[in-house]
């Protein structure tokens, strides 16, 4: 009488899980046998076997619990995201800046009639949903420092030493700012003034 098998073992009829299913049928033989010498080429025998499952039939778990691959992947995606975020409100600040120009020069003045230097940042960022300081010796420690080569619009740009004026950068070595008084907001050259920093908000 022959042996049971002692480890346990699946039946090939038995419905396995869809994760599961794909990897135990890949190890199964054949279902069919050939036919027995003497029978006719239409008639098959069935031949059904005990299969051990396949030791890579459990799905993968895709949480994050516990699973540093995971982990590091949602760490990179949520930081991209913070990243486009905060361009989106340098682009939105620069854009309110923008829409300012022509507007004049009042010392102390935060909008939205006139504006001094600090005064249009902190009008354009606050529009942009981002808190920043109000004087421009405050602005210049806002945020985190960017080298003069590595500006990007939306950046603030600092002048003098010790800093007394603020513009935001535009790109091609441009800012519009709230220049001094008697002159309405405008674009100008970074180059009119002594450059002393960047700051990135």
């Amino acid at each position: 009488m022959p042996q049971r098998p002692t480890a346990p073992a699946l039946r090939v009829a038995v419905v396995a899980t869809t994760a599961a299913a794909a990897a135990a049928l890949s190890v199964l033989p054949a279902a069919t046998a050939a036919p027995a010498p003497g029978t006719s080429p239409d008639t098959t025998t069935t031949v059904t076997r005990d299969v051990t499952p396949a030791a890579n039939a459990l799905p993968i778990s895709l949480t994050t619990a516990g699973n540093p691959a995971a982990q590091n992947v949602a760490a990179a995606t949520d930081a991209a995201t913070r990243a486009g975020q905060a361009v989106a409100s340098r682009q939105a600040a620069l854009s309110t800046a923008m829409a300012q120009v022509g507007k004049p020069y009042r010392w102390g003045a935060t909008g939205p009639s006139a504006f001094d230097c600090s005064g249009l940042v902190s009008y354009a960022f606050s529009a942009a949903g981002k808190d920043v300081p109000r004087t421009s010796r405050a602005q210049a420690s806002a945020g985190t420092s960017v080298s003069r080569s590595d500006l990007q619009p939306g950046d603030l740009v600092f002048f003098y030493s010790p800093v007394s004026h603020v513009g935001i950068y535009i790109g091609g070595g441009q800012i519009v700012h709230a220049s001094t008084s008697g002159k309405p907001v405008k674009v100008d050259d970074m180059d009119r003034m002594p450059f002393n920093s960047a700051r990135r908000i």
